[in-house]
């Protein structure tokens, strides 16, 4: 089995069961938009980690961003003061509304593009530095993914995913209360292999989130709501959840099964 053919196959592991699916009260496919604008906000007052330096240092000259997944604009708004404007693709309309008013206040010109990539990849054409944050484990076809990504670069791509498949924050929690065993897989390491396949070999930085996580949900009782809709639960048992949860140890804010303190930047260019 190729690299690609793996990848694949990791993901698509993760599918619920559909008895499980069929009986859950809400959908599982949660999207606490708040951890995401908090996210651009902390990161652009205070970038970390290897990832934002590697896109500044290839933006001097200033130049154009393109933003894949860019949600609220973690990624690229950190970048503003040497950007002469950025793309922001996402499939989520009310992000890219975020994204908007957080470029105007910055002052970079930003244009939106609402789509999947790289479906929308002709749409948003090319740019000097490419960013794409915490979005690869989300492309189960992930060679045409990458490979649009670096087309559309003049000077370098940065990705940026955690260094396992974030719902792996969330497999003790399905084996207590559904008595599965989720996958582990794929890793940001499959990663680079898809990359290898592909003919590219990136620069590979490991390193940890200091401060970014910390505070994602604005308080308890929405970390335990979204883990419960994601664990596939009635609104019941919610009582049940936050129990798991502070006996897991949880501090109230940070969310499971989004990016995890444990990162990956892989760096190449076009």
């Amino acid at each position: 089995m190729s690299a690609t053919e793996r990848w694949r196959a990791d993901l698509q592991a993760w599918a619920v069961p559909e008895p499980i699916l069929a009986a859950a009260e809400d959908s599982p496919w949660v999207l606490p938009r708040h951890v995401f604008t908090r996210r651009a906000d902390v990161l652009t007052a205070k970038p970390e980690g290897e990832s934002f330096p590697a896109a500044w240092e290839a933006l001097d000259p200033p130049g154009t961003v393109l933003d894949v997944g860019a949600a609220a604009g973690a990624a690229s708004l950190p970048l503003a003061a040497r950007s002469t404007s950025i793309t922001a693709v996402d499939t989520d309309a009310g992000l890219l509304g975020e994204f908007e008013r957080r470029a105007k206040t910055l002052g970079v010109p930003a244009r939106v593009i609402e789509g999947r990539w790289p479906d929308v990849a002709d749409r948003a054409g090319v740019a000097d530095v490419v960013v794409c944050h915490h979005v690869i484990y989300n492309a189960a076809d992930i060679a045409p993914f990458l490979r649009a990504l670096t087309a559309a670069a003049r000077r370098l791509v940065v990705v940026e995913t955690a260094r396992r498949h974030p719902l792996t924050s969330l497999n003790d929690l399905w084996l207590h209360f559904h008595g599965i065993v989720r996958p582990q897989g794929p890793t940001a390491d499959d990663a680079v292999a898809v990359l290898r396949e592909l003919g590219i070999e990136p620069r590979v930085a490991a390193w940890r989130r200091q401060h970014s996580a910390s505070g994602e949900h604005p308080d308890f009782d929405t970390l335990v709501d979204v883990t419960r809709r994601r664990l596939c639960l009635p609104r019941e048992r919610a009582p049940e959840v936050a129990k798991a949860l502070r006996d897991g140890g949880a501090d109230g804010t940070r969310d499971l099964g989004s990016s995890g303190d444990e990162i990956v930047t892989l760096v190449w260019r076009p």
